[in-house]
């Protein structure tokens, strides 16, 4: 792992109801430098620590214990957050209409398990970085709207000025 990124303490959530595998996914975490910031079992809690703990990535199995599952779990931390957390899926499930509802909560990820510590590494390295370049698109684009709203202010006032000039000369 970069030191920028160590430097930063990014903390993930992990969401996987199988303790053995979230165990070690913990662990495989906290090797490549990452804080684990909590741990859930069910998608309504998952979505609850999102809430309370602010993570910089959740780590999302799709298929989990309770009503709501992890692709369930993700659309309403998208809703919640406005897109502010990105999420990686890590599941064992590779079925087509899967991956389909996976894709339509817009995931910055999909690993399949089993999966390796640099597999796991590179996910989340690219997850963050895509995260920190939509971030600052967003950013530069609220920053073009202000420009452009202010110029159409300033040659409303030059038409203005022009308008009385043209006025008062006649």
């Amino acid at each position: 792992m970069s030191a920028n990124l160590a430097e930063k303490s990014v903390r993930v959530l992990v969401v996987e109801d199988e303790a053995i595998v979230a165990r070690d996914i913990q662990d495989q975490l906290r090797t490549l430098g990452y804080v684990v910031s909590g741990h859930a079992t069910r998608g309504e809690d998952a979505v609850a620590q999102v809430q309370q703990a602010r993570p910089d990535l959740v780590l999302m199995d799709i298929q989990l214990a309770g009503a709501m599952d992890g692709i369930a779990a993700a659309h309403a931390i998208r809703e919640l957050t406005h897109c502010s957390v990105p999420i990686v899926f890590l599941t064992a499930f590779d079925a087509d209409d899967t991956l389909a509802r996976a894709k339509l909560t817009e995931p910055f990820g999909y690993i399949l398990k089993p999966f390796s510590e640099r597999e796991l590494s590179t996910t989340i390295a690219m997850a963050l970085y895509k995260h920190e370049a939509e971030i600052r698109l967003r950013n530069t684009t609220r920053e073009l709207k202000a420009l452009s709203r202010r110029v159409l202010e300033v040659q409303e006032l030059e038409r203005r000025r022009v308008a009385v000039e043209l006025h008062d000369e006649l």
